[in-house]
């Protein structure tokens, strides 16, 4: 199919390749070493659904924020957690005299391997990780067979997110006749199971010859045989897309967080480079009510059949004439790479004190030109959005988008839900996302409307100069008239003129350039600026460029006013020319951004090296005390800390903690390069391939770093790997980083020991290990309390500045 809509397969280990599709598990390294231009097949963080014991885990604390949306999964226990919820429950049903039966999944399992039917709790494993759910023993029958659904789906984007439903998918039915389960036959896995990988071992299972015969049908049949017994096949398909958009709000914070820390930098109206193509196993009872069983992340497009490469081979071109890969992305993102290392070149520094210094017409100046800014963010988004819109209408096929909807009730709907989620799963960036959500959700601004607003903006900042000049200025100021000669009219050069100037001598060099050219005074015939001199400023050539240049102060060359034409004027003993910034040449401009970011980078890591891990309630010296000893102790600590960060902490606090260093960072590279948004900063994005490495496995790759040997686990990996070079002082940064994530993760353990030890009663406990503990490594381990442990560490977030 890929070479059906005219692309080239390319070697496996190529790095340009434009579409990389991967069965198997993708790196956040991988994804963060993609150019715009290129496509990969799987999102990071998506295995916050696909796998059965997360996507149980998620839709439980979602069905208890909105208990009467997400009611359409199994009850489902996650063991070994979950084993003595399940003992009570199966007592109340021994209570009542009620049986029921439940089927054992592995937790990440596929291909029905591992899959059993139980009606006894004493037979559930209770050491290994499982999935128990409730069995559905009511089911929607085809001609007295089981079956279910594969329902394929489209996430073509996660900011914003957008959702495609395939309009076929396939039918798959067991290979014997359906009975109630019984002690007879709950061990028939030919009867109650519907995975295709099972039942084509079945002497019984039949190779069907057209769409709608066969142990494998298409939807497309399926419905025809609703309708034909008159069932509700258009409500029935309301239901199960409503189902399938609210799964994936539910995995919207996780993937979205994930993506960002992926690509920190790319805007939100970007093209995604992550897609996927997910399938929904979805099982209908005799209710006709859609029950999601399982999300996989790898569907399989084996074409065993005819029925499977007519539907695959359908899928698989729709989804590549989606992504919209054209041969022209690659060159605009190298001139966009070009525009940006110029971009971050000539941005005027802001100096300290500037803002206290302002007067009241430049604050005034400063807001309209934010508020311009983000107008017209909000225009390029927006027409970003009506063309992403017009291409999908135009080639999504057999696609149908069900997110976001054109239902109006519906998709205020969602918004509510996608608040709920952000608010469930990321409590402390709720309130800045819910604004998000609305913003790309929820905009009900058009494109006119934005225009108009930013043309308000433009005549508020010239009302704002014309009342400076005509309140602040006062009369007009120019030379005395002589009194032996008749008084002229002179007309003197206002502010609003030296502005003017100073915008086109911008247009030039911008501010901040070291090849910037004197602002010059527009002149007028008969005024005062015309009979005096133009005043000047120093400008660096370009070497051998060719162009007359003199000497100023310090043996620097100056720029005057001559123009393009005209004759150099001396004046004073110095030649003024002008010149353009286009003489000087890109290798000269790559150089002096190269030493300026060298010496920002050396900044960065002098500040990063006298940044500390602080205590709540104790000072710097009695912090590195602690930190001291529990190095120390080490062999005493290992294990209570391992099981604090790998098992106790959930994978938002373990991102929490190393958000407090990343937060902190941020902050110091906002100091060190004078820019308000970092993420654009290629240092920033070298520090967040590390922070996500050090979440990688759910925090085990910080856990990595405190080993003592082993070096295939360290983070440094990540760049002998990447095609991007790396300098020695951004290493520094980088060792300098995480042994800062090292100390945080040590200081929060203590604080939450301590306020364990506080809370039952006791006093502090020593973080020197008692004699008869350092010498025995088969004590048992007590950890902190689950509920007090989380309040002391929401406390210590939201109270703390945690670095100085």
């Amino acid at each position: 199919m890929v070479e059906h809509v005219g692309f080239s397969i390319s070697r496996d280990d190529d790095p340009a390749a434009f579409l990389i599709w991967n069965d198997t598990f993708v790196s956040s390294e991988r994804i963060s070493d993609l150019k715009p231009y290129q496509r990969i097949n799987h999102f990071a963080g998506m295995g916050e659904v696909t796998r059965k014991d997360s996507l149980a885990r998620n839709m439980m604390k979602m069905a208890k924020a909105s208990p009467d949306e997400y009611n359409f999964c199994p009850r489902t226990w996650i063991l070994p957690a979950d084993f003595n919820a399940i003992q009570n429950y199966m007592k109340d049903l021994k209570a009542h005299k009620k049986n029921k039966t439940f089927i054992i999944k592995p937790s990440n399992g596929a291909q029905g391997h591992g899959i059993s039917l139980c009606r006894n709790i004493d037979k559930i494993p209770t050491t290994e990780n499982f999935i128990v759910q409730e069995y559905m023993d009511k089911p929607l029958l085809l001609d007295g067979y089981k079956f279910d659904l594969r329902i394929y789906v489209l996430v073509s984007s996660c900011d914003p997110l957008r959702l495609f439903l395939f309009n076929d998918g396939l039918v798959r039915m067991s290979t014997e006749k359906y009975l109630p389960p019984a002690e007879n036959n709950i061990s028939h896995l030919y009867m109650h199971l519907t995975n295709y990988s099972v039942n084509k071992h079945n002497e019984f299972y039949e190779k069907g010859t057209s769409m709608d015969s066969g142990s494998k049908r298409s939807i497309k049949s399926l419905n025809e045989h609703l309708r034909r017994n008159d069932y509700d096949v258009s409500l029935l398909w309301r239901n199960i897309s409503d189902m399938i958009v609210k799964t994936m709000i539910v995995s919207e914070p996780h993937i979205l967080h994930a993506y960002r820390m992926c690509r920190p930098g790319a805007s939100p109206c970007s093209d995604s480079v992550c897609f996927e193509v997910l399938g929904f196993d979805v099982m209908i009872d005799r209710k006709m009510r859609p029950w999601l069983l399982e999300i996989n992340r790898s569907p399989s497009f084996g074409t065993d059949e005819k029925i499977d490469f007519d539907i695959k081979s359908a899928l698989i071109e729709d989804t590549l004439r989606l992504l919209n890969i054209k041969m022209s992305d690659k060159k605009k993102n190298m001139n966009a790479q070009k525009m940006e290392a110029q971009k971050r070149l000539f941005r005027p520094t802001k100096r300290a004190g500037e803002d206290v210094n302002m007067s009241e017409y430049e604050r005034q100046r400063a807001s309209i030109e934010r508020r311009k800014d983000e107008l017209k963010e909000l225009l390029q988004r927006v027409k970003k959005a009506g063309v992403r819109e017009e291409y999908e209408n135009r080639n999504r096929g057999r696609f149908i988008r069900i997110f976001p909807t054109d239902d109006k009730a519906r998709q205020e709907r969602y918004i509510h839900l996608l608040e709920t989620a952000f608010t469930t799963f990321m409590a402390g960036r709720a309130p800045s996302m819910h604004k998000e959500i609305q913003l790309s959700y929820n905009n009900k601004l058009k494109e006119s409307d934005i225009l108009d607003m930013i043309a308000e903006c433009e005549v508020d900042e010239q009302q704002g100069r014309m009342a400076l000049i005509d309140g602040k200025r006062g009369p007009a100021r120019g030379p005395k008239p002589l009194v032996s000669m008749p008084s002229s009219d002179v007309v003197p050069s206002t502010d609003k003129e030296d502005e003017d100037m100073e915008e086109m001598s911008e247009s030039i060099s911008p501010p901040g350039s070291p090849y910037r050219n004197a602002i010059v005074n527009r002149s007028r015939p008969g005024s005062v600026n015309s009979r005096v001199s133009n005043r000047t400023g120093s400008v660096l050539s370009r070497p051998n460029s060719g162009v007359n240049q003199g000497q100023g102060q310090l043996g620097r060359p100056v720029s005057g006013t001559a123009g393009p034409g005209s004759r150099s004027r001396q004046a004073g003993g110095q030649k003024f020319t002008h010149i353009h910034k286009s003489n000087v040449d890109d290798s000269f401009l790559t150089n002096i951004i190269r030493e300026r970011e060298d010496e920002l980078t050396k900044r960065t890591l002098q500040a990063l090296n006298d940044m500390r891990i602080k205590f709540p309630g104790k000072s710097d010296q009695e912090a590195d005390i602690i930190l001291d000893k529990l190095y120390e102790n080490w062999k005493f600590h290992k294990p209570r800390i391992a099981s604090y960060w790998l098992v106790k902490l959930d994978s938002i606090k373990r991102r929490k903690v190393i958000d407090i260093v990343r937060s902190n960072v941020r902050a110091v590279l906002q100091r060190t390069w004078r820019v308000p948004d970092v993420d654009n900063l290629p240092i920033y994005r070298v520090f967040s391939r590390v922070f996500n490495r050090l979440l990688w496995s759910h925090g085990q790759g910080l856990w990595n770093c405190f080993a003592t040997s082993g070096n295939s686990a360290s983070w440094e990996t990540i760049f002998s790997k990447s095609t991007d070079a790396i300098d020695e002082n951004e290493l520094n940064c980088c060792r300098r980083i995480v042994q800062l994530c090292k100390d945080c993760l040590l200081i929060v353990y203590q604080f939450a020991a301590e306020a364990k030890t506080a809370s039952q009663g006791g006093t502090e406990r020593d973080i020197d290990p008692p004699p008869t503990q350092r010498s025995d490594s088969k004590l048992s381990l007590v950890p902190p309390n689950t509920q007090t442990m989380s309040q002391r560490y929401s406390k210590l977030y939201a109270r703390t500045e945690a670095l100085s």
